[in-house]
């Protein structure tokens, strides 16, 4: 098992719940005080799991700019007032930043007894093998 500092676990949380309220900001309609609570919620724990420098150095490396741009650009304009544009470009940024983890994340959803054999259906395994190719998405 994985031993967390305090901060880790605090940022577990604080990430967690920043998906939990993306998620149900865009399920009650792109409301725009949800969406910007848990922008704020998922990259303040995302600071805290990985901290500060490496948070830092994560967002603005020279190749990740036009990633960095629209997913920070997105957060922006949700906190100004235009939910949909704003979450448009977040969900863009966000695949281009994360998209080395994907193949990573899909090889671990496989080995989960439930949902492994969710991804192996015959629709659903064409799409799976597509995004955990991580050059393909671009």
């Amino acid at each position: 098992m994985i031993s967390l500092t305090d901060s880790q676990k605090i940022g577990m949380g604080l990430t967690g719940f920043g998906v939990f309220f993306l998620f149900f900001g865009m399920m009650l309609f792109f409301d725009k005080a949800l969406l910007a609570i848990g922008n704020i919620l998922f990259v303040s724990g995302l600071s805290f799991v990985i901290g500060l420098e490496r948070t830092f150095r994560f967002f603005f490396q020279r190749h990740k700019f036009k990633a960095t741009s629209f997913f920070l650009g997105g957060v922006f304009v949700v906190l100004i007032g235009w939910p949909i544009i704003g979450v448009v470009l977040e969900i863009y940024g966000f695949f281009l930043l994360f998209r080395g983890f994907f193949p990573v994340a899909v090889g671990f959803i496989r080995r989960v007894p439930v949902l492994g054999s969710l991804l192996s259906l015959p629709g659903i395994s064409a799409l799976v093998d597509k995004i955990g190719e991580s050059n393909t998405m671009v």
